[in-house]
């Protein structure tokens, strides 16, 4: 499996895109929130991907950052289909919240005859805390992260025997997900800022973890690789280096700090 960063910033950079990700194994795929807006497509290009290809989708809350790609993705997945230049079938998993939204903006702004392959070819699919489902071949259970802000969901994925792979979504992880998260041998969690940076981006105020928060839990968690995402985007040449410096004073395992566009072998 490889993990593609399509983006790695929070709600407000510049210099970035928002995070959001492919998982692929065996020529599946599976698109993890879409950004803020049509850069999506440009995101999907240039890591040699065709967005044709992206048949599995899944979004993790409501927040601009995350879901506005996603509408680009379903005006674009209905208008192929429209134009018939797009063949079978692709499923968008979240929970209700988020559904009904897209479908609300859908039935708005795209035309009737557009929006009319929204449940026939473009399949929506509720999600419930706890769910299990199969996706892309791998058995993948669905949390809720117990955000206050906006109902938000993670993903646990087993990779092979007794390995998995977990999103935690953009928020630290609660109490009730730390199951999920235990002994995982990858761990993908927010970091706003640097501990030492605070002060500066103020993380707490907006319910966000600095990079020794996600390091510590990973390292309580007993997490074989952390990777440090949806952080700010003041000094991206210097990223990877101040943030596993910092990661370093409070875990033993491996840290991951990609930037956009990289290519990770999971």
């Amino acid at each position: 499996m490889k993990l593609t960063m399509l983006g790695t910033g929070n709600a407000f950079v510049t210099e970035c895109y928002n995070t959001c990700f492919v998982l692929e194994d065996d020529g599946q795929r599976l698109l993890v929130d879409g950004g803020d807006g049509g850069t999506i497509l440009r995101q999907l290009k240039h890591a040699g991907y065709d967005w044709m290809d992206m048949r599995h989708i899944f979004v993790t809350h409501r927040h601009i950052d995350h879901l506005l790609g996603i509408v680009w993705l379903v005006r674009t997945i209905c208008q192929f289909m429209d134009y018939g230049d797009y063949e079978g079938e692709a499923w968008v998993y979240s929970h209700p919240e988020v559904l009904g939204l897209l479908r609300d903006i859908a039935g708005r702004l795209l035309k009737p005859k557009t929006a009319q392959h929204l449940d026939e070819r473009l399949h929506f699919v509720e999600l419930t805390d706890g769910q299990t489902l199969d996706i892309i071949g791998h058995k993948t259970t669905f949390f809720d992260i117990g955000s206050t802000k906006a109902t938000q969901f993670g993903f646990s994925m087993e990779l092979d025997g007794e390995r998995h792979f977990v999103c935690c979504g953009d928020e630290p992880l609660s109490d009730a997900g730390r199951p999920y998260a235990k002994d995982a041998e990858w761990m993908l969690h927010e970091a706003f800022c640097l501990d030492a940076q605070a002060d500066i981006f103020h993380p707490y105020e907006l319910h966000h973890s600095t990079v020794k928060n996600a390091c510590e839990l990973a390292e309580e968690l007993g997490v074989k690789n952390v990777l440090l995402y949806h952080t700010e985007d003041t000094n991206l040449a210097r990223r990877k280096e101040l943030y596993a410096e910092e990661g370093r004073r409070y875990y033993s395992g491996r840290i991951w700090v990609p930037d956009d566009l990289e290519v990770i072998e999971i």
